[in-house]
C-alpha cells in the first residue's frame, strides 16, 4: 500500500487534484488534473516503468468540457460504489455503452477534447496518495505536483 497523505499537506507541499481517469496502466495515464491550478488534460507521454515521476503532455480543458468530465467521472463512481458494495455486476459499467445515455453522451463530445491541443506543456507528474477512497464523485485518491518536464 502507497503512502498516504493528508488534503492540507498535500496542498502545503504543491499538490493539485486529479478530476478524472480515463486511463491507468501501472500509474495515471489520462485524465483530467489541476495544473497551475486550472483543469487540465493530461496524457502520459514518457513511461518506462522506473520507480521516476513519468512525463505528460498537459493542455487546458474548456470549461464545457471539464463540466463533461466531472459529470461522465461522478456516473461511474457511482456505479463503482454501487459495483463495490456488490449491487451491481461488472455487466453493468457504464463504459460498455448503451447502458447510460447521460455516460455515452459526454464520452462523444469529448472525443475532440482529449485530443492534445496544438498547446500542450510536457511536465513530469509526480503523484501522492490521499487517505479517501480511491474513485469517488469529487476525483481520486491521488494528486499531482507538476515540474517542468522531459
Amino acid at each position: 500500500m502507497a503512502e498516504t497523505w493528508d488534503e492540507e499537506q498535500l496542498i502545503a507541499d504543491g499538490f493539485q487534484r486529479v478530476y478524472a481517469e480515463l486511463d491507468w496502466h501501472d500509474g495515471p495515464r489520462a485524465g483530467l488534473a489541476d495544473v497551475d491550478g486550472r483543469p487540465h488534460c493530461f496524457r502520459s507521454h514518457d513511461y518506462d516503468r522506473t520507480d521516476e515521476a513519468d512525463g505528460y503532455v498537459v493542455w487546458p480543458a474548456s470549461e464545457a468540457a471539464v463540466e463533461l468530465e466531472r459529470e461522465q467521472w461522478a456516473i461511474f463512481a457511482r456505479w463503482n460504489q454501487r459495483y463495490e458494495a456488490g449491487v451491481a455486476g461488472p455487466e453493468s459499467h457504464p463504459g460498455h455503452g448503451g447502458l447510460d445515455a447521460r455516460y455515452d453522451e459526454p464520452a462523444r463530445l469529448l472525443a475532440p477534447h482529449r485530443q492534445p491541443a496544438d498547446d500542450v506543456r510536457r511536465l513530469v507528474g509526480e503523484v501522492r496518495f490521499d487517505a479517501g477512497a480511491r474513485y469517488r464523485v469529487d476525483g481520486l485518491d491521488y494528486w499531482f505536483r507538476w515540474r517542468p518536464g522531459r
